[in-house]
């Protein structure tokens, strides 16, 4: 008889522990800013965090449209880390360009230069 007692009340402190978990509205609001800040930078730029973040995205949803709040939560932090390592790559990678062509422009004005 103990064991059920028991039984019982760690199902009861477990559905506890889902019911007062809130839902992540804010978090995923975050998120969402965060996926359209790295598309905007992204723009036209094949990305795969960013396609990987998104699908997290839809499936914090979907966690929190059934009601699985903490499920969604995760997800959605998850999604909006992605986001935003997508972003810093196309950033990291657009400023590589920028000093490699700089570079470029350098050693073009020192040729100039040299031939005066």
């Amino acid at each position: 008889m103990n064991s059920a007692r028991f039984f019982a009340a760690q199902l009861l402190l477990a559905l506890a522990g889902c019911a007062s978990d809130p839902a992540p509205h804010e978090q995923l609001r975050l998120t969402e800013q965060a996926l359209e800040q790295a598309r905007a930078v992204a723009a036209g730029e094949d990305q795969g965090e960013l396609t990987l973040a998104q699908g997290k995205f839809e499936q914090a949803e979907a966690a929190l449209a059934v009601g699985r709040h903490r499920e969604a939560r995760m997800l959605a932090e998850q999604a909006e880390l992605d986001a935003r390592l997508a972003e810093e790559q196309v950033l990291t990678q657009k400023g590589r360009k920028q000093v490699a062509e700089l570079k470029r422009q350098i050693g073009a004005l020192r040729q100039q230069l040299g031939e005066l």
